[in-house]
């Protein structure tokens, strides 16, 4: 009854966890009050500049974007090396900006002489181009494209300097101060999002899996990573100031992120359009004084790409707890980086998966082979617990006592069982958000029916086989339960879990259909050490 009671506990703890995760978003603190420095920063349509500029196309290896003259904004990027939908052919797109949906990458020069600076009433720069078309060419490593502006005696250029193989982009101004007085210009940088998808939206995968989070979040000085839901940028703005961090906005699998210059102060900001349609998060450095006669060049880097963890990480400080791995992240992040050694060598994510999970399996099995023999000792020990209740009564205390002694004498420890189930957890959690969020098993086939390892099994084969092997678990367990709730529950339990399962990516239903099978081999090879050893009583034929 022990191993029933385990799989009853895994499952209450299970549940709970989602009940937690629930409360956890509707109870985060709130942030304060914005301050007006932010409101410098105007409100462009992004939807109307393409009429007071022109459209240039830039291409690296990796990245497709569409800067619009009017302020040099990025209004649209797609990432060539990954497909929309499942081998679609067509790259997917992360920025884009139509009339029902807006999500772009701004930046410009603010500040008391700023070209963008909205509050003089002042329109945005139209930059002009030698060209509409860039391209990375064969065996060049980086591609620089220059948008160039003049105004009053200042020249503005502003580089967009991509990079072979790389989804960060630097952002540079070279400002050469022509004119007869200084200037005062600051950098910004936002990221501008429609907070309701289209009705004809895809989503990233199945219903199930980890809680997949889109809106903004931001790294700061005092904070490594944080989220910052589109509700609580209508609520309450965003108002940070620190030297170091980032600004972005997330989705499954996918992030934009600003990193300004880490050696100013930045203010970090948030804020939502009247109608609160669009959400804006972004940064504006400290104040630039540029003499007559001088040059001076401001940068940021600007991030548009998946969630690949080593490229996030050399990016910028803790970009890679971009991918989502919940509060047992010092936990995934390592079991994600031996999942990446194993599938250097058998290229094959679903392989991969079996292998970690015979690994972590392999490594918990000590611990659970004492739990066994834990409990066929405290089952052997039963007749002499009872005798003691028949003894002392209602004597609580000796008999508390002496049972106590007994487990002492035998060396038995009574809540082994729970031990392992405490260390079991988080390992479970962690390998659950890292199976759920890791953008290399998009679109990664297995074998079979199998062709996207982060989607639903298409047939609900691999839910049922999970559902099966829990319920194998039950049948192999030499004492079944006999109170009737107890009962009760752990018959209807493979049946709640393979609902819950029909949903989760099949990647996730994997690693538990292999841990299952591990388990029923590791009890009968335990069951049979037990009996050889005389621990466990036989089987009544």
């Amino acid at each position: 009854m022990g191993s029933q009671r385990n799989i009853l506990v895994i499952a209450l703890l299970f549940v709970s966890f989602f009940i937690w995760k629930a409360w956890e978003e509707d109870h985060a603190p709130k942030p304060p009050v914005i301050n007006q420095l932010t409101q410098q920063l105007g409100e462009d349509n992004p939807t109307n500049s393409a009429v007071l500029g022109k459209t240039i196309t830039v291409k690296s290896d990796v990245l497709s974007l569409t800067i619009n003259t009017y302020g040099g904004d990025v209004q649209a990027a797609q990432l060539l090396k990954y497909d929309q939908t499942l081998h679609s052919g067509t790259p997917f797109q992360l920025l884009k900006s139509t009339p029902d949906f807006v999500y772009i990458a701004e930046s410009g020069l603010t500040g008391k002489d700023g070209p963008d600076n909205a509050i003089q009433g002042s329109k945005r720069p139209v930059y002009q181009t030698e060209q509409t078309e860039y391209v990375l060419a064969d065996g060049q490593d980086e591609l620089r494209v220059p948008l160039t502006y003049q105004v009053s005696g200042v020249s503005y250029t502003k580089y967009y300097v991509l990079h072979r193989g790389n989804y960060a982009i630097d952002v540079q101004y070279d400002i050469n101060n022509q004119s007869e007085s200084p200037i005062d210009v600051s950098m910004y940088g936002q990221l501008k999002q429609t907070i309701e998808l289209p009705e004809d939206t895809v989503t990233e995968g199945g219903r199930g899996g980890p809680d997949v989070f889109r809106g903004a979040a931001y790294s700061s000085s005092n904070t490594n990573y944080s989220k910052y839901s589109f509700d609580e940028v209508k609520d309450k703005a965003l108002d940070v100031s620190t030297q170091t961090g980032w600004v972005a906005m997330l989705q499954h699998y996918f992030v934009t992120a600003w990193i300004p210059a880490q050696d100013q102060n930045n203010l970090f900001y948030t804020r939502a359009t009247a109608n609160e349609s669009q959400a804006t998060i972004g940064f504006k450095g400290e104040s630039t004084i540029i003499q007559p006669g001088n040059s001076q060049t401001i940068s940021a880097k600007l991030w548009l790409g998946p969630e690949i963890q080593n490229q996030l990480k050399e990016t910028a400080n803790h970009l890679d707890l971009t991918v989502d791995y919940g509060w047992l992240w010092f936990l995934s992040q390592p079991l994600f980086y031996l999942l990446k050694f194993i599938h250097s060598f058998v290229g094959n994510w679903g392989i991969a998966i079996i292998i970690i999970t015979f690994i972590v399996r392999g490594i918990l099995f000590p611990l659970t082979r004492a739990q066994y023999r834990s409990m066929a000792k405290m089952k052997l020990l039963q007749p002499r617990i009872e005798a003691l209740k028949e003894r002392y009564g209602d004597d609580k205390q000796k008999m508390s006592a002496e049972t106590m002694a007994i487990y002492k004498q035998e060396k038995v420890n009574p809540i082994g069982g729970c031990f392992l189930i405490l260390i079991q957890m988080p390992i479970f959690i962690s390998l659950f958000y890292m199976l759920g969020n890791a953008v290399e098993l998009r679109h990664a086939p297995f074998a079979l029916w199998i062709y996207d390892l982060s989607a639903q099994d298409p047939y609900y084969i691999f839910p049922l086989l999970m559902g099966g092997t829990m319920l194998l678990i039950q049948m192999m367990s030499p004492t079944p339960a006999t109170d009737p709730l107890q009962k009760g529950l752990m018959t209807i339990m493979p049946m709640i879990f393979t609902v819950f399962f029909l949903w989760f990516p099949s990647g996730l239903v994997l690693y538990y259909i292999v841990s299952n099978l591990f388990t029923i081999a590791q009890q009968r090879i335990i069951y049979w050490e037990l009996e050889k050893n005389g621990l466990h009583e036989k089987k009544k034929k």
